[in-house]
């Protein structure tokens, strides 16, 4: 009877590590996919909020970083994963100078962009950290940045930043034409009311490794036309 209590008392042991172990891998990656998401600044500023340029100065006419998010096939996301990883800048210090220039604050009041970063970082890069530490995070996003140059491909196509109309569809077919993938498009409002190309939201796989066709899109509330203001 004691062997066969030992037996069964080793059995439920080895049970009990195997379900642990298969929960720590379904909590390691609990996310399908990437939103890489740059942000048009004129758009920010042209709000009725409007916006304030970080102490750094009046960021470059470009479209900026605004993150890196984890997402799933179903539309939904997690976020703050990990209360025990608070953003820590000493670990990007010698991104700090790529991040101010792709990844600018435009909120109110000015900042120098940590507060910035801390929040994407603290919300959706702990999700991602069976993939990236915060120094990977950071400089993948930086490298797609760099890879996705959305106003020379948007440039390319005739669309520019002239506070001139242009068709929704244009849009995404001169981004689709340059990267093999349709872009999520997300619009807001002017002060006038009008619908104007806000952020563009480009598809990762679960690794952060190649671009995909995203499984689901955010909704962008665009008209089919829209406006593309001057910064």
């Amino acid at each position: 009877m004691k062997m066969a209590s030992n037996s069964a008392t080793s059995l439920f042991l080895t049970l009990f590590l195997i379900i642990q172990c298969l929960s720590l891998l379904t909590a390691a990656q609990d996310f399908d996919f990437f939103y890489f998401v740059q942000q048009w600044p004129g758009s920010y500023c042209d709000t009725k909020q409007s916006c304030c340029y970080p102490k750094t100065g009046k960021p470059a006419s470009d479209f900026g970083i605004h993150g890196l998010w984890p997402n799933n096939n179903d539309g939904s996301y997690p976020s703050n994963c990990d209360s025990n990883s608070p953003y820590d800048q000493s670990q990007v210090s010698d991104l700090i100078s790529r991040m101010q220039q792709n990844w600018p604050t435009l909120a109110c009041p000015s900042g120098t962009g940590s507060a910035f970063w801390s929040h994407e970082w603290e919300k959706h890069g702990t999700c991602s950290e069976s993939i990236f530490d915060q120094h990977g995070y950071f400089k993948k996003a930086l490298d797609l940045k760099n890879q996705i140059n959305l106003l020379e491909i948007l440039q390319g196509a005739g669309i520019n930043p002239d506070d001139g109309f242009y068709s929704l569809n244009s849009i995404k077919n001169a981004i689709n034409s340059a990267i093999g993938y349709t872009p999520g498009i997300e619009c807001n409002v002017d002060e006038s009311g009008n619908s104007q190309l806000y952020q563009v939201y480009i598809c990762v796989d679960g690794s952060g490794s190649n671009l995909i066709e995203c499984p689901v899109f955010p909704r962008g509330k665009c008209g089919s036309s829209i406006e593309f203001p001057t910064f």
